[in-house]
């Protein structure tokens, strides 16, 4: 009986030490939770895509329960919803959260761009850009690998035709796209603005021309075509400031490549294509009238 009762109780003992010891340790180096980060943290959605101009969910929460006059709309991930919460813990206004979508300043698919060589290295954009600095004659525009197709957590975002295209049903503009493209073709902008430039080549109009049929090539018919001034060509490319941009589309209709896209734009209907006509059956041989007597 001894023989297990005496493991039994070093056993305990030694239990019983170290949870003295733990709890003596707690103690010593606790350190004190701040409620209202927790709070904040739990609204917050998680995806520590940097968006907010913070390192994550945990550094923008910090910061927020320090100073609340930062604004809590700085997530665009959650959007006015986590706005609207953030801002009831902290007892202050929410003020407006803008929705804003991923753009990609680049319209040079397979038909349109130049490829300079065939790629079978490693399938990445951030490879591809090593060598030579890409496949494409344009050394700015979407290399068509799908880095930031892979690294977008909400399927937004995937390669068609060799150019990067963005959902704007599922983008939320969390950056991370934009944070993953070694050419820095994908800007965050306000979701309000339908007309978008889709190119990022700084060349001369003539060497965009020749290196992408879609390219903008510096005319400046956009720019003398807006009438709230919200067009600007520099450096050879197209810019619309989203704050002056009325939507209107008038840059649009005016670009001769095409450079600039207009989602409001209402697609004419391809003409429906007429069934072809049944062929008439062959006459049938006439039979040979009986000759009079």
């Amino acid at each position: 009986m001894m023989d297990i009762l005496i493991p039994v109780v070093l056993v305990a003992a030694v239990g019983l030490v170290f949870a003295v010891i733990l709890t003596i340790a707690s103690k010593i180096f606790y350190v004190p939770v701040d409620e209202t980060v927790t709070n904040l943290r739990a609204e917050l959605p998680g995806a520590n895509c940097g968006a907010c101009g913070f390192a994550g969910c945990d550094d923008y929460a910090g910061a927020l329960a320090a100073d609340p006059s930062i604004g809590t709309a700085k997530c665009p991930v959650g959007g006015a919803d986590c706005a609207a919460k953030l801002a009831a813990i902290l007892g202050v206004e929410a003020g407006s959260a803008e929705p804003q979508v991923a753009v990609v300043m680049c319209n040079g698919n397979a038909e349109a761009a130049k490829t300079l060589m065939e790629y079978q290295g490693l399938s990445t954009c951030a490879a591809a850009k090593q060598l030579f600095g890409g496949l494409s004659a344009c050394r700015y525009g979407c290399m068509g690998l799908g880095d930031c197709a892979a690294a977008c957590p909400y399927g937004a975002i995937q390669v068609c035709n060799g150019v990067a295209v963005v959902n704007r049903e599922l983008c939320v503009g969390c950056g991370i796209c934009a944070n993953q493209c070694p050419n820095h073709v994908i800007r965050i902008a306000p979701a309000k603005n339908k007309v978008v430039v889709q190119c990022n080549s700084k060349d001369k109009g003539a060497v965009t021309r020749k290196n992408c049929a879609n390219g903008c090539i510096g005319c400046k018919k956009c720019e003398k075509a807006c009438k709230f001034e919200a067009v600007t060509v520099t450096d050879n490319l197209a810019m619309i400031d989203p704050e002056k941009c009325k939507n209107c589309g008038l840059c649009a209709k005016e670009c001769p490549t095409g450079a600039i896209l207009n989602m409001r734009a209402k697609r004419k209907p391809a003409a429906p294509t007429a069934p072809a006509a049944p062929k008439a059956p062959a006459p049938a041989a006439e039979a040979e009238a009986p000759k009079a007597e």
